[in-house]
Formats: C-alpha cells, sequence, structure tokens
C-alpha cells in the first residue's frame, strides 16, 4: 500500500460470514472473515491516526484552507486532471473522508458534503479541522459497503485512496451506485494493481519483479498491519458494468519529471539542450554511454536513488502506481 498524503480509512462492514487468514505471500485468502477485516482496519487506523494527521499536516490544512485539492500520492491537481469538475451546489459524498481536508476544500467550493469513515478517530480530525476552518459539514461513521443513505442520494461519490482501497469493492462499489443519483459521478484513486503484485512480502514500496498472483488480488495484508483491497483490472472493469456504472476514464498519474537546472538556463540547439558538454536528446541526458531518465540514472536497469524524493517515485515514472477511475451512473 502507498501509506502516504491522500489515503484514508474505509473498511468492510462485520456481516459477512467465514474464515482464513494470509498466505506466506502478505495476500489474504478470498474466504477470510469480513468482520475480522473491518476489525481490524478500524482498530488499526484508530492507531496510526494521530500521527498519520502529523505526518501529513501541511497538506491537510493546505487543501483544506485554499480548497486547492489534488490527488493521490503524487499531489496532481484537480484543476489539472478535472475528475470532479463543477462541484457548486451538489450532493457529494467522500467515502473515506479521513482527516477531512478533501470534504472540508469542496465545501468552499460550494459543495454539500458528507464525509463518511469507519475510524472515528479520523473523525475526530474531521471535527478539529471544521472548527479550525469554520466549515462544518456532516460527518458519518459508516462502512463503505452499508452506506446509511437512501438510494439516489448523491450527485457525486469520490475518494482520494479513500474507503476503495480498504473496503471489499465487490460490496463498495454496488453501494456507491445505489446512492448516486442518474447522470452522477463516481471517481476514486487506488493503488494500482501492477504496484501492488511486485511488492514483496513485508515491504511497501514496488519492485522489478512479479511476486504476488495478480488474478488473486482481491484482499492484501499490508506491512503496516492494514488490510487493503485491489482487483485485476478486467474485474474492476465487469464490477463496474455489473453495477450499473459506465466507464469514462482511467487516469494513471505519474510523479512530475524534474526539470535539471543546467536545462532552463542554458541555450537549445537544434531541440537539443546542451550543459556542461552534455547533450539531451528527447529529455535524456546521456552521460558516457548511460542514460539518465526523468533524473533517474539507470545502471545495468536499474534506477539510482531519488535524490530528496520517495523510493518508489522513480518506479512510478515508468510504471503506474495509482489508478482513478471516472465512471458514470447512466441516466435511464
Amino acid at each position: 500500500m502507498i501509506n502516504s498524503g491522500g489515503i484514508n480509512s474505509g473498511g468492510i462492514d462485520g456481516g459477512a460470514r467465514g474464515d482464513g487468514g494470509a498466505d506466506s505471500g502478505g495476500r489474504v485468502d478470498s474466504g477470510a472473515r469480513v468482520g475480522t477485516h473491518v476489525r481490524t482496519n478500524r482498530a488499526r487506523w484508530n492507531e496510526i491516526s494521530d500521527e498519520y494527521q502529523r505526518l501529513n499536516g501541511p497538506q491537510i490544512r493546505r487543501q483544506a484552507f485554499t480548497g486547492d485539492i489534488s490527488w493521490g500520492l503524487w499531489e496532481i491537481p484537480e484543476s489539472r486532471l478535472r475528475v470532479l469538475g463543477e462541484v457548486d451546489g451538489r450532493d457529494v459524498l467522500e467515502m473515506g473522508c479521513g482527516g477531512g481536508q478533501w470534504s472540508t476544500a469542496l465545501v468552499r467550493r460550494g459543495a454539500r458534503a458528507v464525509g463518511l469513515d469507519l475510524s472515528e478517530r479520523q473523525l475526530s480530525h474531521s471535527r478539529r479541522l471544521a472548527a479550525d476552518t469554520g466549515l462544518g459539514f456532516p460527518l458519518v461513521q459508516a462502512s463503505a459497503e452499508a452506506v446509511p443513505f437512501a438510494e439516489a442520494s448523491f450527485d457525486i461519490v469520490f475518494a482520494d485512496h479513500g474507503a476503495f482501497s480498504f473496503a471489499d469493492p465487490m460490496r463498495a462499489i454496488p453501494e456507491a451506485a445505489r446512492v448516486l443519483r442518474p447522470g452522477g459521478l463516481l471517481a476514486f484513486s487506488h493503488v494500482s494493481p501492477i504496484y501492488e503484485v511486485t511488492v514483496r512480502p513485508g515491504r511497501d514500496s514496488p519492485g522489478t519483479r512479479l511476486i504476488h498472483d495478480y488474478f488473486g488480488l482481491r484482499l492484501v495484508a499490508e506491512a503496516d498491519g492494514l488490510v487493503s483491497m485491489n482487483l485485476p483490472y478486467g474485474a474492476w472493469i465487469r464490477l463496474f458494468r455489473d453495477s450499473g456504472l459506465i466507464v469514462e476514464d482511467l487516469l494513471e498519474p505519474r510523479p512530475p519529471s524534474p526539470v535539471p537546472a543546467a536545462v532552463q538556463s542554458d541555450p537549445v540547439f537544434d531541440g537539443q539542450a546542451v550543459f556542461d558538454g552534455q547533450a539531451v536528446f528527447d529529455g535524456q541526458a546521456v552521460f558516457d554511454g548511460q542514460a539518465v531518465f526523468d533524473g533517474q540514472a539507470v545502471f545495468d536497469g536499474q534506477a539510482g536513488e531519488a535524490s530528496g524524493g520517495r523510493d518508489d517515485e522513480a518506479w512510478a515514472r515508468r510504471w503506474p502506481s495509482e489508478c482513478i477511475w471516472r465512471l458514470r451512473k447512466p441516466v435511464r
């Protein structure tokens, strides 16, 4: 799981039956007791909420106080992606609202927002933020798999690494579709299935080898003690179709590429920037026969460490680390 920035809590309703546990590869048997996962995720989010909010406090407060919201780990602005579109006057449900920064920002933009989260500790941070900003909205503690709202209650249902990352999608997606009005939008981000199958047991960053069973994706036991959810791409699409939703877009954001300072100031000849005697061809700098891609040196197929960035930043420029689905409930 990507454990930074936009990830908030969600969970599984405790009504399903069955038992099971994690296998040696870190995956959880799809027959595992659902109530166990609810208790695990709720308890774990309650434990880590304060530290999570402290670590991500600057980003959370910036979004809440400015209304300038951004998606995912790489903080790609909504103003650039335009996933949600116009929210003024819309009824909006955030599934897994965490500290409440997204819903607060949307209220600032004229939305009638409601925040839902499984963790009471996360909701306490939402209430604190509402007190600080003076922008309140309803907060509901509930599972994303048993949403306590009537059919056709919302124009937009969304999450940025929220409940759809921690609730069983086979139950959460139909619930989201149920509470959407005809013509309504469902938009959410989650970790890419490709990222998921490369994470080694006990780690929380991706690798360059396929480790896990792609077709066995559903419940994932994370190194931080949470249980997250994912599906193969085909399973996601069939689930959307069976829930009466139409796929409008699938975005796969990448971290912005660093621009070498020398490229910004040195002359360009015939489309090639030249600095310190080195030529840059189509954004690739060549040093002694070795290429640098987006500021990452590649040696024998291995990327050098990013200076000042996350360990997975270079990885995420080559392969998808996150997905953002944009789905529509058709007007019948």
